[in-house]
This record gives C-alpha cells, structure tokens and sequence, in this order.
C-alpha cells in the first residue's frame, strides 16, 4: 500500500486552522540544502569540480535570415453605390515572412562556464560593483543572463531581474505598465546587464536612473539603434559589451567573495495587478533550500544526463528555479526562443525542440494547451483510419494505465509520431504558473509524456507543492516539498473550513525556501508574512485523502488565468459597468482559460434600442433579448471597445458573456444588504450557462 503522500506534524491546531503537513520523507526536518552546496555559487562550482568536461549550455548562432514572399487573401468591405449597401471581395495582398537560419546547438562546459562567471565577477569588481550596489538584468533568457547573475552572487553582489518585454515605462513608473514596474528605480541600480536591441530603452530612462552607472550588452553592433550607445556615455554611464566586459575580467583578478545565509541574492518582482509590484526578496538560504527539496522529492526526474530546454523568461522564479536545480546535478540545459521552438518560424533546420531533443520541458498551461490543440488538429485532419487509430490509443491507454504493458504498445505503435514532434526523448513535462486543467494534464500524459504538476509562487523560491511521477494523478498540484511545510486557515466567509471534510481553507506555507520579506516594502511583509514565519499566500486549497493539496479558489478576486498572469476582477468591473448595455456584472476566469468571460444582468431600455438600431429579429421581450445571440454578439463587442479604450491588455479584454434579464438584489441572494455583489452565489447560478459558454470561452 503506498504511504500517504504527506502527514501531520506539530502541536495540536489552534482554533480556525488546521495542522501543519509536510512531505512524508522529511516529516521530521525539512530540507535545509544539499550536500555540498551552501550558497549560490556553489551550484555550478560543484558541478564544476565533478563535471568539468561535461556540456553544461548549449544555444544556437543565426546564420541567416531569409526572407519569403508570399500572397495572402482576404475580404474586404466595398461600398456598392448602386445597390446602397456594403458588398465583400477578396483581394490578394503580397507581404515578406522573415525566418530564421540557425546552426546545431554549441556548448560550453562546465569548467569553461565558471571561468566565465569568475572573469565576469571579476569586472564587476573593477566597474565598481559591491555588496552595496544592486545590479539589474534585462535581458532575454539566454547562458549570458546565466552567467551574470552567478556572477554577481560570486561577489556578494545583489541582482534584480526584468522582463525583456517590459518597454521604457515597465522599466520606471508601475502606473504606466504593471508588468514589472521600477525595477531599475526602486532598488536604485549600480550596473545593468541588456541585449543590444534593448539599449534604446534603457537611453530613454537614463535620465530617470541617476544611480545607474554600467550597462553591459549581449549582441551584435547591427543590432543597437542609433545613437544609444552615444545617449548612454553622454549621461556619463560606462558601456562594455559582453565579451569586451569578461575580457576586462581576465585582466583585472580579484579575491572570490560569494554570498552566503541570509544575504540576499536576487530580488525579483512579481506582477502588479493594482498597485506597485513587489520586489520579492530571494536569500541564498532560499535558493540552496529550494535546490535540495528537489534532490529529495525529484532525484530520478532531475538528475545527471538529463537535456532541458530552457525558453521561458528567466525573470520568472520558475525557470531560474529549475535551472538551477539541473545545474546543481550537472545536466544540461539549451537555450531556444519562443519564435524558434517549433519548425514554423525556421528555414533549412529543424527548430530548437527537435534540434535539441530535450528530455525534460517545463511550460505554462497556455503552451501545453496549445500543444494538445496542435496535436488534436493534427490528428483529426489526418483521415478517419489515423484518427480512430489515435483515439482508440489514447482510450487505451487510459484503461490500461500508464506505464502498463498496452500503454507502452500504444506509445510505440501510435504515439510514437507525437513524442517525434518534441524531439523523440522527452521523459518528462512540468507545468507550472497555474493548476493547468485536468484534461490536457491527461490528454499530455497519455499521448506525449507524463505530466508533472506544481504549484508555487516567487514568494517561495518558485516551489510549494510538487506531484512526483510515483504519485501521479489528476487534479491536485502535488505533496508539500520537502523544504517547507503546509497549513489551512479558515475562510470563514467563503465557507472554507480546515474542519470541512475534506479539509479546505487558505494555503500557509512555512520553511526555509520561503522569502524574508519584500524589499523596501515592511508594511506588505507583515500583511503576508505573520510572527510564526508562515506566509499567506491568499490561495485556497483543499486536502485529499491521499495527502496531497489542490487548489479550489482564490481568497481575494485576483485571479490567475492559464498563462500563470493574474487579473483584478473588481478593477474589471468598474471599467466594464460603464457600457450602456450593462446593469451590473460579473467578470469571471479561472486558471483554464487565457482570458475572462463576464456574467451581466442587462440595461433593458438599451438593449432594446440596440434591437432597433441594428435591425435584429428577436421578439421585443427582455428575456428573448438578452438570450439573442446576435445581441450578446453586439454586447461582447461593445465591452472589448470598452476595454481597449481603458487601456486593458489583450488577457484582461473577455471573450464571451452570458447576457441575463434577471434582476440582481438582495432579495434573491445576488448582492449584499450593502448592495456588493455575491461573487458565489451569482456564478453558481449561472453555472450551466457558464459551462455552456465555455465552448466559446478562450481557452
């Protein structure tokens, strides 16, 4: 019988909480670090010295790009004088595709990966970088932003991490972009690390950066824009580019000074949905806790021998988390871009995936649901035989088990074609940024490779649960990993209990890997963080029997949608209320679908004008309006203009709607005394109607 996944551990629960669960193989301590490693630069040290020949990262240089032209049709709208309404025809319209070139994978050692790491710690030094100065990376993922950061924790150096997608306004003002706000400005940034088609950027934010003095860049001279380097060095900043900056290094030696303890290695901010983003501050006891709870919980998953390709940003806690961890065993990790993943952007070679043929990828939901729909298509335009072919594997395999007898014969007779599309090799796949839905977790796990779940937050070193492959099943994100430990408070007000059966309520997570607090952010710190060190992460979660944790709901009305962003449902709202069409509403999204639909209880007077204005045949009754499908069509539109117009993103405009003639009051139970909204009761009111939205709904 196999054990239950975690146990309780602790005194007795208080009143309104439940006890405290760990992983059932460190239920007596929790995992401080691993053998060997006691700081950030341990990591790659070691692998190092037992390693020192084996490839530790791979990219790939673009030979050429080449350009295609090709004619593309579509319709347009004519105006017909003589007919006095709009006809369509199809024009045909020429435009060039660029496509990339790209050589077989290079690699650097291990040994020749911490020459460069102590060359670049080295010029940091010289440039004038120390304890007390902070250094940003704004770049995209790649060995350098690698190398970088391990230099700076050689010399005891702090580093803050940026998107590369993040525009001149990311960079400064959090009102402006709320991606990754004042990253440079609020920690009051010494050296810079950038790619070269980003140094444009940076110039037009010097003037708001006072403290920023180095900018070191990745890249070719055709890439920088005119005159940035020249905007830089007339502010009086240092330019270098990254080879010229590790040469420097070599020149100018300097005593190894790594970080250590409670140091802080790297702060690293999260989104800002409604405010400022916070600057998570990440020690190097956080990191090494991290590194060792995956030695423990994954020791035949990440191990040496493995290949991983790595194309998610690393200013995502996520990737420099996993990354590490393979760095930490000696595997290897290659480098790929999001536009060079697949064969499609790519010209005279295979893409990154198929090129490196990885063992191990890690995604958001919104990549592996698009992966599956690849793979549905795929299958479904392939003819009848194929395709019966296919889904009878996949029913199957599913009967069988995986891991079975029958479901290895499916996998060689049938999915073998699938598992070519990533390369032939892959072992293992991780999804992680939000709970991705239980059918592509099983669709994925049954006809590409198994799929592990996790659940986790910058907050705790990317890492809170985590569902081993011995421990496989769906709907949960797993056990808690060995370097913290788990409880449920109660949620009174949303009737989430850690008394319920089975037990539910706000998830608390406590242990090493967890972060100090939020930088230069006390106030936030105390409000996440209690006297007891268990930090509340705002997330509500449920037991199973098994002893492993799933998520059920979000304490406040932020919500995390499938590609790991959050959005603001109440701040939705308000912008959405000030359609004409609109009486009251309710945005909803869930962590399986890319963008939010809305529930609304319509304008009557309005939605009958509507009916008039656009011609729509519909019997003139509220009820058969608000249910008219050309009439939501109208509405929908009428909100995403709405949205644009409020300056919303592309994942906060809603994809559909469920339109109602029903009053909302307190009467029925849809608001409050205080008129608020009963976000629960109205969404399981419409709760056929949302899942039968939901074949619109994008997911």
């Amino acid at each position: 019988m196999a054990p239950v996944a975690s146990v309780e551990v602790g005194p007795p629960a208080q009143k309104g909480e439940g006890r405290a669960r760990r992983y059932y193989k460190s239920a007596d301590a929790l995992v401080q670090a691993p053998e060997s490693i006691r700081c950030l630069s341990d990591i790659i040290n070691h692998a190092a010295e037992k390693y020192p020949n084996d490839q530790a990262m791979g990219w790939r240089d673009t030979i050429d790009m080449i350009n295609e032209e090709k004619e593309v049709k579509k319709t347009v709208r004519a105006c017909s004088v003589e007919k006095f309404f709009d006809e369509r025809k199809e024009v045909t319209e020429k435009k060039t595709w660029s496509y990339w070139h790209l050589s077989d994978y290079k690699w650097w050692t291990y040994s020749e990966l911490a020459e460069y790491i102590k060359y670049a710690g080295q010029a940091l030094v010289h440039t004038g970088h120390s304890k007390d100065t902070i250094f940003n990376i704004y770049s995209g993922t790649s060995r350098r932003w690698q190398v970088m950061a391990n230099a700076c924790a050689s010399q005891s150096i702090t580093f803050a991490t940026a998107y590369d997608s993040l525009g001149e306004e990311g960079l400064t003002d959090y009102r402006l972009d709320r991606q990754l706000a004042h990253s440079i400005t609020q920690p009051e940034v010494y050296g810079i690390f950038t790619n070269a088609n980003l140094l444009d950027t940076i110039a037009k934010v010097v003037s708001q950066t006072p403290s920023l003095k180095v900018v070191i860049y990745d890249g070719e001279d055709k890439d920088v824009k005119k005159g940035a380097v020249e905007t830089l060095e007339k502010a009086g900043l240092k330019v270098h580019k990254f080879d010229d900056f590790i040469e420097m290094g070599k020149k100018n030696p300097c005593d190894f000074n790594p970080g250590k303890g409670d140091d802080i290695a790297c702060i690293m901010y999260t989104s800002g949905s409604t405010g400022a983003p916070k600057g998570v501050q990440i020690t190097h006891t956080n990191i090494i806790a991290c590194i060792g709870a995956v030695e423990v919980l994954l020791p035949h998953v990440i191990k040496h021998g493995e290949t991983y390709i790595g194309y998610l940003p690393l200013a995502h806690i996520m990737e420099l988390a996993v990354e590490l961890s393979l760095f930490a065993v000696g595997a290897r990790v290659g480098y790929a871009t999001v536009k060079t993943l697949t064969d499609a952007s790519v010209r005279n070679c295979a893409g990154d995936i198929r090129t490196l043929q990885p063992t191990i990828m890690v995604g958001v939901p919104a990549v592996w649901e698009l992966i599956r729909k690849g793979i549905v298509a795929k299958v479904n335009g392939s003819g009848m035989i194929k395709s019966n072919l296919f889904w009878a594997a996949v029913a199957l395999k599913k009967a069988a088990g995986i891991g079975s007898f029958l479901g290895s014969i499916a996998d060689a007779v049938v999915f073998k074609a699938v598992a070519a599309g990533t390369g032939g090799k892959l072992k293992y796949a991780m999804s992680g940024g939000a709970p991705i839905s239980k059918e592509t977790q099983e669709f994925l796990s049954i006809a590409l490779v198994l799929m592990i779940q996790g659940y986790g937050m910058t907050e705790s070193t990317a890492m809170a649960a985590l569902l081993p492959p011995e421990l496989h099943r769906y709907g949960t994100v797993g056990v808690p990993v060995p370097s913290v430990e788990i409880k449920l408070v109660d949620v009174e007000e949303a009737g989430y209990s850690a008394t319920n059966d089975p037990p539910q309520g706000e998830i608390c997570v406590r242990g090493p890997s967890i972060t100090k607090g939020y930088y230069k952010n006390e106030e936030e710190t105390k409000r996440t963080i209690d006297e007891d060190g268990w930090m509340h992460t705002g997330d509500i979660g449920q037991w199973n029997p098994d002893g492993t944790l799933s998520l059920i709901d979000r304490k406040k009305n932020l919500v995390k949608l499938s590609g790991g962003e959050y959005i603001a449902l109440e701040r939705l709202e308000s912008i959405y209320k000030s359609s004409q069409y609109v009486s009251n509403i309710v945005v909803y999204g869930d962590a399986n679908a890319s963008r939010p639909m809305a529930i609304i209880y319509g304008h009557e007077a309005n939605l009958k004008a509507l009916v008039k204005q656009q011609g729509i045949d519909v019997e003139d009754d509220f009820t058969a309006i608000a249910h008219n499908e050309q009439v939501k069509k109208a509405v929908l539109n009428d909100l995403v203009t709405v949205g644009k117009k409020a300056g919303l993103k592309q994942l906060e405009l809603l994809s559909t709607i469920v339109l109602d003639s029903m009053e909302w009051t307190a009467q029925n139970g849809m608001l409050t005394a205080a008129q608020k909204l009963q976000r629960k009761p109205i969404i399981e009111h419409y709760k056929k109607e949302i899942d039968v939205s939901s074949v619109d709904w994008c997911p």
